[in-house]
């Protein structure tokens, strides 16, 4: 079960904290790294193969994690010179496993990591997304009019929900192949183009604990509510 973590981006949600060092080696309850927490879950699901991607400030993230036999895994890494976003260092990666894990090395969750796997597996999927049910409440009165600007509609600070990508997926590398190598290619074509061309990708929903740490608002919660959040995660020292 290969997995690779995306840990090139410059983490520019996270400044200052990111002014020196990576958004993935921004610590969390002053403990660890966020990506040394991924690692450790990785690691205990059985994903003994990880490849990280890695641009900004690489040589501090190879620095800390090195070949990754501290934590029983092997590390190795896939240089970008140049910003490819979410999906395009994919393709900068050799011998790609048939099947692979895929995932953003800035989320904190709970997530079954190997049941994901291989339910991607059965489906024989080419691409599966693991969703999470976000909220997004509008701190403000929302108006509706209509053309003549006669208001029709009117709702105080509503709430509404989403299915959101977790940032977590798995991908068969036929999908990476169709990619042109060495381009910028985000998430966003990926699902896009998938839908034009009928692709089928699969949503797989995920209704347990999920935080996206390259927000603000999240890392502080985190940050704040560490020690609960820890036995959610099933972190030991």
């Amino acid at each position: 079960m290969p997995a690779i973590i995306l840990a090139g981006g410059k983490g520019t949600r996270l400044k200052p904290y990111t002014a020196l060092i990576p958004k993935p080696l921004v610590p969390v309850g002053d403990e660890m790294p966020i990506l040394e927490v991924i690692i450790r879950q990785l690691s205990r699901q059985g994903f003994k193969h990880i490849t990280i991607t890695v641009n900004h400030l690489a040589e501090l993230i190879r620095a800390f994690f090195g070949d990754g036999k501290k934590w029983g895994v092997k590390i190795d890494y896939s240089v970008e010179n140049k910003p490819l976003s979410t999906i395009g260092p994919l393709t900068l990666i050799k011998d790609l496993s048939e099947n692979f894990l895929v995932m953003n090395g800035d989320i904190l969750c709970n997530l079954p990591y190997r049941d994901f796997y291989r339910y991607h597996i059965r489906r024989n999927n080419k691409v599966t997304v693991s969703t999470y049910k976000r909220d997004v409440k509008i701190d403000f009165g929302v108006i509706g009019y209509d053309a003549s600007g006669s208001i029709n509609k009117f709702s105080e600070k509503p709430e509404f929900h989403f299915d959101v990508s977790m940032g977590v997926y798995c991908l068969n590398r036929s999908v990476v192949r169709s990619i042109r190598k060495d381009e910028y290619y985000g998430f966003d074509n990926l699902m896009l183009d998938g839908i034009k061309s009928g692709a089928g990708y699969e949503a797989k929903p995920f209704k347990g604990f999920w935080l996206d740490i390259g927000r603000p608002e999240d890392y502080d919660y985190c940050n704040d509510n560490f020690e609960s959040i820890k036995k959610k995660l099933g972190l030991r020292k």
